[in-house]
C-alpha cells in the first residue's frame, strides 16, 4: 500500500454477539483481511447504539449478554477494498440472518508508516 494519497475505508457495522461458526464475527473479518493482505484492520467497540431493529443496546443497561455495537474498519487501495468486499464479505453477509451494514468511503492517507515486528523469542 502507498504511504500517502487516496485510499478507501471499509466499515462493517455488527454486534459484539455476532458469530461466524463458533468464533466472534469480528475476528473472522480481521483474520480474513490479514489473509487477503489488506493494509490494516481495526475493531472498535461501541458503548451504545442501535441498528435496523431500533433496539438500543448500551453498557448502561443490564443485559444477559453484552450485545453492543462494533465497527470493523479496513483501509487500503480502492481496488483491494472492492475485491475483498465482493469475494469475501458480501457472499458471507448475504447468508447471515443478523442485521449489519457495510459502508465504503474515500479517505486520504497522511502517513502510513510500517512498524517493526517484535521478536517473541
Amino acid at each position: 500500500m502507498q504511504t500517502q494519497g487516496k485510499a478507501k475505508i471499509l466499515r462493517v457495522f455488527i454486534s459484539s454477539t455476532d458469530k461466524f461458526r463458533h468464533s466472534p464475527l469480528y475476528e473472522m473479518i480481521v483474520y480474513a483481511a490479514k489473509r487477503y493482505d489488506m493494509a490494516g484492520a481495526t475493531v472498535l467497540n461501541g458503548s451504545m447504539g442501535y441498528g435496523s431493529s431500533h433496539v438500543v443496546h448500551s453498557r448502561k443497561f443490564w443485559e444477559v449478554s453484552e450485545k453492543l455495537p462494533m465497527v470493523v474498519e479496513i483501509i487500503d487501495e480502492a481496488e483491494k477494498i472492492e475485491n475483498f468486499s465482493e469475494k469475501i464479505l458480501l457472499p458471507y453477509f448475504d447468508k447471515i440472518r443478523t442485521g449489519c451494514m457495510i459502508t465504503v468511503e474515500d479517505t486520504d492517507i497522511l502517513l502510513h508508516k510500517k512498524g517493526r515486528k517484535k521478536n517473541l523469542l
